[in-house]
């Protein structure tokens, strides 16, 4: 199993690109089925969901080619309409198969999805969309066997904008006869990514980015190349990193749009942030101030995929804050371990209150998931002395070589 070793107290400075988003390639990949033909993927990140992803569509029957950061995939030949436990239970994401399965196949099996351990993260608003459009669901020994032969179009009322379920009706009413309308659609622009992906393969999809999305079926889809969007987790991530450690940094291939909750709450630490058209500068000179509180929200609101990073690097900053988390309800797994490096953290009911310490120390700490193990190495980038963060397979679903990219930057950092 993999490590890092960090050595913190080094400024980071330089420019760093970053490449496609994670939470935007998955749903594109599970899409492809689609068009049962090809499709070439650009800016496809060297991240192990993705593999997982690739696998789960070889089981299908999909032949998959990739090269660098290009991923060609042929749907042409699928023969299988069943996703296994042991391939859903190594990634949450899985899920978003099952309605691109049920648009060509009409009947699908998939087991209960994995991932990150980070609490309920139920799939009932999926499933509760699908009986809407009147698929028929059956739960049996730990799997969901779904039969779409009599979807009907509607319009479906979510309970929350949740992110998956809104690309799961997407990707199951796009080769459906009628319109679907999803009200209370989840608003991130990894769903307006999806939409541009299914558009260019001929789909008929508005709205994406407001919380009302239109679908008129379409009988057949075509083949298509896309290039992912850019990671604004990812770049959030490095925001933070530089906001612990001090220094000057540029990103290359950003959407600062995409970053407007991150860019207002480290300007309002203290940070310098000057935005251009595809490119960001940050600089934080000295200790930056803790803002008083911070609450995730779905986007436009701050993405709970940063709020561990933030909370790791709230830890130094001069004074105290209270983050709320208002989508998950473990996302403070990483908070022990920062104790063990000397934060000063009290957690309550989805709350944390962070007293700002001039420095942390080095210590073995162990990853969580994917963003707390994230979060761990922005605070060793800035303790005193080495830390070694373990269980970094968590880190690798998400991020394409963490450490390379922070190497780039002057951080002392490598894998064991």
């Amino acid at each position: 199993m993999s490590t890092y070793v960090v050595h913190g107290g080094n400024l980071l400075t330089g420019e760093v690109r970053i490449g496609g988003a994670k939470n935007s390639v998955l749903p594109i990949m599970a899409a492809s089925l689609l068009n049962l033909s090809q499709t070439k993927l650009l800016d496809c990140p060297n991240i192990t969901d993705v593999d997982i992803s690739i696998e789960i569509l070889k089981h299908l029957g999909c032949s998959v080619h990739r090269e660098g950061y290009t991923a060609e995939i042929d749907s042409s030949e699928i023969n299988n309409f069943e996703i296994p436990l042991e391939l859903m239970n190594k990634m949450r994401s899985s899920f978003i198969f099952l309605g691109a399965m049920l648009a060509i196949g009409g009947k699908a099996v998939c087991g209960y999805p994995g991932g990150c351990e980070l609490g309920a993260r139920p799939i009932d608003l999926h499933l509760k969309a699908f009986k809407k459009l009147g698929v028929r669901i059956k739960e049996k020994g730990g799997y969901i066997s779904c039969d779409s032969s009599h979807f009907k179009a509607c319009k479906v009322a979510l309970d929350f904008p949740s992110v998956g379920a809104t690309e799961n009706i997407m990707l199951l009413a796009c080769k459906q006869k009628g319109t679907t309308i999803i009200i209370n659609a989840a608003r991130e622009p990894e769903i307006k990514d999806l939409q541009n992906f299914l558009n260019s393969m001929g789909a008929h999809i508005s709205g994406a980015g407001s919380s009302r999305i239109r679908i008129e079926g379409v009988p057949s889809l075509k083949s298509v190349k896309k290039r992912i969007m850019p990671d604004r987790i990812v770049a959030a991530t490095m925001m933070f990193a530089v906001a612990t450690t001090g220094g000057n940094i540029t990103l290359k291939n950003v959407d600062c749009s995409h970053l407007e909750s991150i860019i207002f709450l480290l300007k309002d630490c203290g940070a310098e942030i000057y935005t251009h058209c595809d490119s960001l500068d940050i600089k934080c000179v000295g200790r930056l101030k803790s803002p008083d509180t911070l609450q995730t929200m779905p986007y436009p609101g701050f993405p709970t995929d940063a709020q561990s990073q933030a909370l790791a690097s709230f830890t130094t900053m001069e004074g105290t804050s209270i983050v709320k988390e208002t989508i998950f309800e473990n996302r403070f797994n990483q908070t022990s371990e920062l104790k063990k490096m000397g934060a000063d953290i009290t957690i309550g009911d989805r709350m944390a209150v962070i007293r700002g310490v001039p420095r942390l120390h080095g210590a073995h700490v162990y990853s969580p998931d994917l963003r707390g193990g994230a979060a761990l190495v922005i605070a060793a980038l800035g303790a005193e002395g080495k830390t070694i963060v373990d269980n970094i397979h968590y880190i690798d679903r998400g991020y394409d070589n963490l450490e390379n990219m922070i190497s780039s930057l002057g951080g002392d950092i490598i894998r064991e």
